[in-house]
């Protein structure tokens, strides 16, 4: 009780938001570091109605440092599109309880299966709509792997599974599903189709000649089979951190 006090009583906006969840969430929250990733998971939990299980998973995940790491890329890299925000560059699927050599197939019918996991994972905003989601062009059929719908955004959400590195042919492809979306699909009072490319691993410097030109709301994000170590996530995001904040002194 006294540790608690402690960490809170000079901080009044966190004393205010602590209150609205159990003393076991704020027991797990209060292991954090800093006050502001303590803010982000109290938030987050608040808003999601997390229960206990849900929000340990987003901490052992590590969706603190995951989340303001996309924040940063998504800064340095691309304005394409509002939508983005939604979407992070890394997705922790641990619960697929896949095999590390597995098929694109695979990959689809597993997150279908564990979709609540999912879900959680993904973000709460997101409406699952359908896998293989067929659209037609001209005299052919078209299929999309996942397509979700996201509330707050207003907007479909077009998921590419890809088994293996990125490659900038993938960008083609999701561009031409959002544009299939956007002109037969989408309904009027909706926002434009936003896309994320789904894969095992990616080369900052391909993904950002890749998406330089490109004015389509997608973005390229990795998938990881196991839970990340936390340790190595604090400082890649200290490195990303010291990066922007270098390009940023640079314009002005």
């Amino acid at each position: 009780m006294r540790q608690f006090y402690e960490t809170y009583c000079a901080n009044e906006k966190l004393a205010t938001l602590l209150r609205e969840l159990s003393w076991s969430h704020n027991l797990q929250i209060m292991t954090c570091k800093t006050d502001e990733e303590r803010e982000f998971y109290l938030t987050l939990s608040i808003n999601n109605h997390y229960t206990f299980r849900e929000l340990k998973r987003q901490m052992d995940s590590a969706l603190y440092e995951r989340s303001m790491m996309s924040e940063i890329t998504n800064k340095l890299i691309t304005e394409r599109g509002k939508g983005l925000t939604a979407l992070r560059d890394s997705y922790i699927l641990e619960f697929l309880n896949l095999p590390e050599k597995h098929k694109e197939k695979d990959l689809r019918k597993a997150i279908v299966r564990n979709l609540k996991d999912f879900i959680l994972e993904f973000g709460k905003d997101f409406a699952y709509i359908g896998e293989e989601y067929r659209v037609q062009v001209g005299n052919r059929d078209f299929f999309i792997d996942l397509l979700f719908s996201n509330r707050e955004l207003h907007c479909l959400v077009a998921v590419e599974l890809k088994i293996g590195e990125f490659e900038p042919e993938h960008l083609g492809k999701i561009e031409f599903y959002l544009e299939a979306l956007d002109r037969d699909i989408k309904k009027k009072d909706e926002n434009p189709s936003v896309g994320l490319i789904l894969c095992t691993k990616k080369d900052a410097t391909v993904v950002e000649y890749a998406l330089s030109r490109s004015l389509s709301p997608a973005l390229v994000a990795e998938y990881k089979l196991h839970l990340p170590s936390k340790h190595i996530l604090e400082n890649k995001l200290r490195e990303l951190t010291e990066l922007a904040e270098s390009a940023i002194s640079e314009e002005i």
